[in-house]
């Protein structure tokens, strides 16, 4: 297939240059509502478009969508690809709910997402919690060993899916074709939230994407590593047995029956930009990713690990919170991707060859920002205990619907059955979910992070040292 072409953007720009008229929604009326307020910046809202003739139909594909997604599979080789305009999130969902039924085990590494816990507890299954290893060096988790994968079977051999996180917040990577060598052994299927993964498609220097390493499927936020708009994202198929019609229906239920064109446009751009990325453009792209280190090393510590994606780098300074760092960072408008208790997260961008970033601007920034910083004694660090081997729920998630919910002290919390999530944001990672007993060094690293300013998600009454319980 001609993966230099863009079919949906193709289609828009014929729609475009008739000079259409519009009579029908969206209500900007191809920007012309919207010219006041953005004054030239409206003309790209003449692609905001709808269902129209030469359009296509994101819920009934049969021309330009169908032509985008056909080349987006084949450039990833999956049995079938689609483009998601409701976020990795409704990917999520709809795999999970396509392979699951009611009352199924399924295996889930724990440092997984809000929305796949949602999508659980929407299945209603009986999920097992696996914890994954922690890095002992940057006191990350690190995935899962071969060994303490097959455990996991060994314990529960009646799992029907195995869902990861591949790879982590962090970029870390983990021989996931072993999870899958194992999981296959036992009839299970594997799902990935690959969202930080869509440009390992590139080949090296990045990972293996799981998709190319036997995952059955794989979920992608083209938007957070691609040049594609928020919410655009890729689901890929890699098993021919998977259950098509099933995963249609829920992608139909749970998207927007009025997708986002310009959404859906990025992805046709975003799967362009990866398909026709050449050798030349990852020399410069490591290139200019070199420089910058080499900048930033003189003032900040820079983290790698092997099998670590290069664009994402972890940067700390000594004595300094990286809550602390990234508010630094953020009052000369250099705004990372996330902050730990030890470090900043900052995403590079995956460049062509002469494409320019500003890469000396932000690191004479960081030079300026880190004159205002002090070095301070840090708090002994909160540790959670993850504890080794399988977890449970402390009861269903359908006791769960039947419970009332309770909002207690975070002192009289410890012992207690979580009601809600309390997720520090990003990266969505929950650190407490409904149905997980908790426990008093819960309590002290949540304390902890806010202490440090962390952001999290959580109901109102959490500002109030309230935890939700049953």
């Amino acid at each position: 297939m001609d993966q230099t072409r863009m079919p949906l953007y193709e289609a828009l720009c014929r729609h475009h240059s008739s000079r259409p008229i519009s009579f029908h929604v969206p209500g900007h009326k191809n920007g012309l509502l919207m010219e006041p307020l953005l004054k030239g910046s409206a003309v790209f809202l003449q692609y905001d478009a709808t269902e129209l003739s030469g359009l296509d139909d994101l819920h009934h594909a049969e021309g330009a969508i169908k032509e985008a997604q056909d080349l987006l599979s084949a450039y990833y080789g999956s049995t079938k690809s689609y483009f998601l305009v409701n976020g990795s999130t409704v990917g999520n969902l709809a795999m999970i709910l396509a392979i699951c039924r009611p009352g199924d085990r399924v295996l889930v590494d724990r440092n997984c997402h809000k929305s796949i816990l949602h999508a659980l507890r929407l299945a209603n299954v009986q999920p097992v919690f696996l914890f994954p290893e922690i890095d002992g060096e940057l006191e990350i988790a690190a995935g899962f060993s071969e060994k303490l994968f097959a455990h996991a079977f060994q314990q529960c051999p009646e799992i029907r899916a195995c869902i990861f996180t591949y790879p982590t917040y962090y970029g870390m990577t983990f021989d996931i074709q072993s999870m899958v060598r194992i999981a296959r052994r036992h009839g299970a299927y594997v799902l990935v939230d690959e969202a930080h993964g869509a440009h390992f498609c590139i080949g090296g220097p990045f990972p293996k994407s799981a998709l190319d390493l036997g995952a059955d499927a794989v979920v992608q936020s083209a938007h957070k590593m691609l040049p594609a708009m928020t919410m655009g994202s890729f689901l890929h198929i890699g098993n021919p047995r998977f259950p098509i019609e099933k995963l249609e229906y829920y992608l139909s239920v749970l998207q927007s029956s009025s997708p986002s064109y310009p959404i859906m446009m990025s992805l046709d751009y975003a799967r362009w930009y990866a398909a026709n990325f050449n050798d030349e453009d990852i020399r410069y792209t490591m290139s200019e990713r070199e420089r910058f280190i080499h900048r930033l090393r003189k003032v900040l510590k820079v983290q790698e690990k092997e099998g670590q994606d290069p664009l994402k780098l972890l940067v700390s300074l000594p004595g300094v919170s990286g809550f602390v760092l990234q508010s630094a960072f953020e009052k000369k408008s250099v705004y990372p991707e996330m902050a730990d208790l030890d470090r900043v997260v900052l995403v590079l961008p995956l460049l062509k060859k002469g494409m320019p970033f500003p890469f000396e601007d932000a690191a004479g920034r960081i030079d300026k920002a880190l004159t205002c910083v002090t070095a301070h004694a840090k708090k002994e660090k909160a540790t959670l205990e993850f504890p080794a081997g399988l977890t449970v729920l402390q009861m269903t998630y359908a006791e769960m619907e039947e419970r009332q919910v309770e909002w207690v002290s975070f002192k009289d919390a410890a012992g207690r059955i979580a009601a809600k999530m309390v997720v520090p944001y990003p990266p969505g990672v929950p650190l407490l979910m409904p149905g997980e007993r908790i426990t008093q060094a819960h309590i002290a690293h949540i304390q902890q992070l806010r202490s440090y300013g962390a952001k999290f998600h959580a109901d109102p009454p959490f500002n109030e040292n309230k935890l939700a319980v049953y």
